[in-house]
């Protein structure tokens, strides 16, 4: 008489025996609480952990993961942001509309002068500076409205540094070719560069591009039209925003990047250049008064 062989006991639970049970996938004994059902049969806890491992990522043409339910959260950020600036100013200043008159306003506003004597926060702090409650709700309107979209596209990551390096951009032009004394506030440049990174975003994937140039193109008349905007701010976005945005999604296609790892640092390394090229402007074109 052969003597019993000793009841399989779990893999991870050597007191549990199995009854029977075991993986599908490797063959390992396991108890119920060890098994996770699947297409075919059940897999253990590492087989489940490893066919996670082995699914790609689903990326968008950005080369961006796309998730299931993406939240614009770095969109709401920054319309966070601005409102937080606008409402010290407005308490500084103990008004509303008369918020420029507040000790941010002054040390934040872009003067070309003051940036050539070195007053470099100028630069960034202005983007997120607005005049009255009419110039926060348009601009912070148009960010809720193209934000999400590009957002998601892109990227959180490549999203926040399109938006900077566009602010840089208008900032940049409006240093180098305003008026050294005139002031100017706002995210228009940064806005302005998102229009150009949506309508890229949009030429790559192959959408009709009627409404976003529709909108830009009404933006640029009031751009022109309206007196005391900053053309230079506008137009400084836009270009860098499009130059930025055109080099994470185009030129990786350009250069035959072999993977999407490759194509990833083609792109950071486009949206870095740009950046780089607004910063050297605002250095070598900051005037300077004596």
């Amino acid at each position: 008489m052969q003597p019993q062989q000793p009841a399989p006991t779990c893999y991870r639970h050597p007191d549990r025996p199995t009854g029977g049970l075991g993986c599908s996938r490797c063959g390992r004994p396991a108890c119920p609480e060890c098994l996770t059902p699947a297409a075919v049969g059940q897999h253990c806890v590492e087989c489940v952990q490893q066919g996670r491992a082995d699914v790609r990522p689903v990326r968008n043409q950005a080369g961006a993961v796309q998730g299931k339910r993406p939240e614009p959260y770095v969109t709401w950020a920054l319309i966070a942001a601005n409102v937080i600036v606008f409402a010290v100013t407005a308490i500084q200043a103990h008004s509303v509309v008369d918020n420029k008159f507040s000790a941010l306003f002054r040390d934040w506003m872009l003067v070309p002068a003051l940036v050539g004597h070195g007053e470099w926060v100028r630069v960034i702090g202005s983007g997120f500076l607005h005049i009255g409650p009419i110039h926060l709700l348009t601009n912070m309107f148009a960010l809720y409205v193209l934000g999400p979209y590009c957002e998601v596209a892109l990227g959180r990551a490549r999203f926040i540094s399109v938006y900077l390096v566009s602010l840089l951009g208008g900032s940049a032009a409006v240093t180098l070719l305003s008026d050294p004394l005139q002031a100017s506030a706002g995210a228009s440049g940064a806005i302005f560069g998102i229009f150009g990174a949506v309508a890229v975003v949009m030429l790559r994937t192959r959408q009709n591009l009627t409404q976003i140039l529709v909108l830009l193109v009404i933006n640029l008349i009031i751009t022109f039209a309206v007196p005391g905007i900053s053309i230079w701010a506008h137009l400084g976005g836009l270009l860098a925003g499009t130059a930025a945005t055109g080099g994470i999604l185009y030129l990786p296609r350009w250069l035959k990047a072999s993977t999407p790892a490759t194509a990833m640092r083609i792109g950071w390394i486009a949206v870095a250049v740009v950046g780089l090229i607004a910063v050297l402007v605002t250095v070598l074109g900051a005037p300077t008064l004596y």
